[in-house]
């Protein structure tokens, strides 16, 4: 038997958890396509001043999300989140292997100063924060 307290404070963090969860995915990866894009920018004084504000201003709403997300889901993370989690790990670590693989095919094409610290960054947080991630996907939504 769940008592009002229990409810009232579940509640908000199941009804904003999935969908949270998606808006941060969907910003994750229009955040990652600056760093793409940066990687084939030979000179980056040629580029507008409103293009280094919009990427860093995004990574830090990306950042805010990501830390929202992990608040909602404190405490909360459960064996099937962390479940999801390394199978989401295995695939990812050949993100790692295929990062090589473009490394030593096209490596002199790609500028890595212009990119790398970007992707480092992502890939940490992304990381980190996958199973708080998974969590607040799968929270179930209270209807009452």
């Amino acid at each position: 038997m769940t008592t009002n307290s229990t409810r009232l404070t579940r509640s908000p963090k199941a009804r904003w958890g999935s969908p949270l969860a998606i808006a941060t995915a969907g910003t994750f990866f229009i955040s990652s396509a600056f760093p793409v894009v940066a990687a084939f920018v030979k000179d980056t004084r040629t580029w507008p001043r409103w293009w280094g504000v919009l990427d860093v201003g995004l990574a830090f709403f990306l950042a805010a999300l990501v830390l929202v997300v992990m608040a909602i889901a404190q405490g909360r993370v459960n064996r099937q989140g962390e479940e999801a989690s390394y199978r989401a790990y295995r695939i990812l670590i050949h993100s790692i292997i295929t990062m090589l693989v473009v490394f030593f095919l096209a490596g002199d094409r790609i500028i890595w100063p212009n990119c790398l610290t970007g992707f480092a960054w992502r890939a940490w947080l992304l990381l980190y924060s996958l199973p708080a991630w998974f969590t607040a996907l799968s929270a179930p939504e209270d209807r009452k």
